[in-house]
């Protein structure tokens, strides 16, 4: 291996110690979460591990061979035990003769079941012929950007020998399944002494007597490529050079802020869309290079790569030494009908007699000069994924164009595996998308009782959160427990002074740099404040105001502006209250200002109905857990008033009440989805009380 630096390398992980107290099963979930930890060696999702293990049969008390090979649509990084399949392996075998030749692959799938072990619920993956029959005990099979970087070279098979002698063998392109399972198994049959085989345009297998020794012989390969490629590289000027420069982070970011919701409004007909920015250096890089107009039409290799990314990325051809976004905006139909023509001519092409119905004719990435990579796609994870994907490909792309000719998958290969039969079955076995899923929620007030219960409803129907405050410690604790339930893909927490122009309009454009646009608006940021009007000072009122009415505009108004470019349905929803309808005395500046909260509502619903933006106010009462406008003076005066212990508030509001019950934040939250939901889709300009039964606050 030539002389490289170390940190250019993959690390040996390796625990042996801790290897040792575990079970076989156990040893090899663990080097599948060591191997799926490292981008490099292998994407989300992407790539499979196996071990052949010897087990008492539960039906005849005999030893069986089994076969533990990661399941259909699990990850090796981050899977547990129950995501291994297991299988008799005496059965795989004897599907052999049962197979009736290249043309009839696909139904081999069927027979997996069959061969199920201990009546294991994980579904088999495509890939599990592709280990059973190579006569090892642990089977590797990944997709580093390395090693895919000789794969997809024009010369891949001399360049395998070149780097690896005769170590590691090649086999040419042919699409996972049955058939690659059995040319896998003639390979090692016929090269018994081999670590490993390179997979034309596809990824890296590698096996071992143990799994420490499958472990080991996958890291070093993968170092190997790593190194030839480092030597072979220095000093080589990657995509031809440079053509642009890439724009400043705050320029990036706002460029990347502006073009995405209007991208949404071309994107999201039939199904919404949620986005991911990235302007990693890699990504600049590229998008910033000679070629990449030449090496972003050949599309990507890997069908990993592939699946995610589709066909061929967008380019906008932003010029970053004279920004013109608007004219980048105006220009946008026109581009993404030329893509959506191309796809279908693509599809045309390609088709089969059975293919699927063509699907979604939209690009999944988008490539900017200066700025970055967006990549869209039904939900944030999808979205981010697909982006670290096209990186994956990117960095293939540097390897195989620097030493040799990148070559993209065929076409006609690309096609049956993006309209794979097998694949369209998957996509069919999907679970229904949640109520609110491709939505984007920003939640003002967020760290509060009222504003953690909503954003965790919101969550809970699949929409992406932003949650912000002015409570920088306490946001961080709200965000904190929220992306612990529902995971950090979902959830942002963003400060916001409600009452600061420039506060708000950053929010915004920080929101749909983050997750795209924004769809629902839930503003909710609120205080409170009680005195007799002859002891309620200018600043008093004024901080009412500012908080409660100007706020309320402020944050309506840059949404709103948002909710227009992204030409689709979308909601605003006010946290106002009881008060704003009835008058309380010795609370003039808090009951005018939410009363102002309340007509704000009903003019927006007026000016936004053209446009299908709903707005609609729900009106608590005493909602006293978990409420910071509750914490402080404003209970103390609320009990004053009222002669009792600040204690003893709760149980007075709930013996008010017609109903006789306590409102809690979760019964707001769960008014503010049903108004941002499509069960509401015919509600605007209506308030929804919500204070178990007040008759003054009747609205009629």
């Amino acid at each position: 291996m030539a002389s490289v630096s170390s940190d250019v390398l993959l690390p040996h992980k390796w625990d042996a110690a801790h290897a040792a107290k575990l079970s076989e099963p156990e040893r090899l979930l663990y080097r599948s979460n060591l191997l799926g930890s490292d981008l490099r060696i292998t994407n989300f999702g992407g790539g499979n591990t196996s071990a052949k293990v010897f087990q008492k049969d539960l039906l005849t008390g005999n030893e069986a061979e089994v076969l533990w090979v990661k399941g259909s649509g699990g990850d090796v990084g981050s899977m547990k035990l129950d995501g291994f399949s297991t299988l008799y392996m005496e059965k795989l075998r004897a599907l052999k003769d049962l197979y009736r030749g290249p043309d009839h692959e696909d139904e081999m799938v069927g027979y997996l079941p069959h061969c199920t072990f201990n009546l294991n619920p994980r579904a088999a993956s495509i890939d599990t012929p592709l280990h059973a029959y190579i006569n090892k005990p642990h089977v590797d099979h990944m997709h580093p950007d390395a090693v895919i970087a000789i794969a997809a070279s024009k010369d891949s098979k001399a360049m395998t020998q070149e780097v690896f002698g005769g170590d590691i063998g090649w086999l040419p392109w042919k699409r996972p399944g049955y058939e690659l399972g059995l040319m896998l198994e003639k390979y090692f049959n016929e090269n018994p002494d081999s670590k490993g085989v390179v997979l034309e345009s596809h990824g890296l297998f590698t096996w071992g007597d143990s799994a420490e020794e499958c472990y080991s012989v996958t890291i070093d390969i993968i170092n190997k490529a790593i190194a030839w490629f480092a030597t072979k590289t220095a000093g080589v000027t990657a995509f031809g050079g440079a053509k642009h420069q890439s724009l400043d982070t705050s320029q990036r970011r706002a460029i990347a802020s502006t073009l995405m919701p209007r991208i949404r409004s071309f994107i999201d007909r039939d199904e919404r869309k949620i986005g991911h920015f990235t302007d990693d250096p890699v990504v600049l890089e590229f998008v910033n290079s000679q070629k990449l107009q030449s090496l972003a039409a050949l599309g990507t290799s890997c069908p990993d790569h592939f699946l995610r990314t589709k066909i061929r990325p967008v380019i906008i051809d932003l010029n970053p030494a004279q920004p013109d976004v608007d004219g980048i905006i105006a220009g946008l139909s026109d581009a993404f009908a030329a893509y959506r023509e191309d796809y279908k001519g693509y599809y045309d092409r390609c088709k089969r007699p059975n293919s699927p119905a063509m699907r979604d004719p939209n690009p999944v990435i988008y490539l900017i000069p200066g700025v970055g990579m967006l990549s869209f796609a039904k939900d944030k994870a999808t979205a981010r994924i697909a982006g670290e994907f096209y990186i994956n490909a990117i960095n293939v792309m540097r390897g195989a164009d620097t030493v040799s000719t990148y070559m993209g998958l065929d076409e006609q290969e690309a096609f049956d595996i993006e309209y794979w039969l097998l694949e369209e079955a998957k996509l069919q076995r999907m679970p229904k998308p949640k109520s609110l899923a491709g939505q984007v929620a920003v939640v003002t007030g967020g760290a509060g009782g009222i504003g953690r219960a909503s954003c965790a409803r919101l969550l809970r129907e699949g929409a992406c959160v932003v949650a912000c405050d002015i409570d920088a410690e306490g946001l961080e604790t709200a965000v904190s427990d929220l992306q612990a339930a529902f995971g950090k893909d979902v959830v942002r927490g963003l400060p916001v002074n409600v009452t600061d122009e420039q506060s708000v309009i950053k929010l915004m454009h920080d929101s749909c740099a983050e997750f795209g646009g924004i769809d629902i608006l839930v503003s909710n940021a609120g205080i409170s404040s009680a005195a007799p009007i002859d002891e309620t000072s200018l600043a008093v009122w004024q901080r009412n105001m500012d908080i409660l009415s100007t706020g309320y505009f402020l944050v309506s108004r840059e949404a709103f502006k948002i909710m227009k470019l992204q030409d689709r349905a979308a909601s605003m929803v006010f946290v106002a209250s009881k008060n704003g309808l009835v008058a309380s005395p010795g609370a003039s500046a808090y009951c005018t200002a939410k009363a102002s909260e309340i007509h704000l509502a009903r003019c927006l619903a007026l000016e936004g109905a053209p446009y299908g933006i709903r707005v609609n106010v729900v009106n608590p009462d005493a909602v006293l857990r978990g409420s910071k406008i509750w914490t402080g003076e404003w209970r103390e005066q609320r009990a004053k008033a009222y002669d009792m212990e600040p204690d003893q508030l709760e149980e007075h509001y709930r013996k008010r009440s017609m109903l006789k019950l306590n409102v809690l934040p979760e019964d707001i939250a769960e008014a503010i989805y049903f108004l941002a939901s499509d069960m509401a889709a015919k509600s605007t300009g209506n308030i929804l009380n919500v204070d178990a039964g007040h008759a003054p606050s009747f609205t009629r």
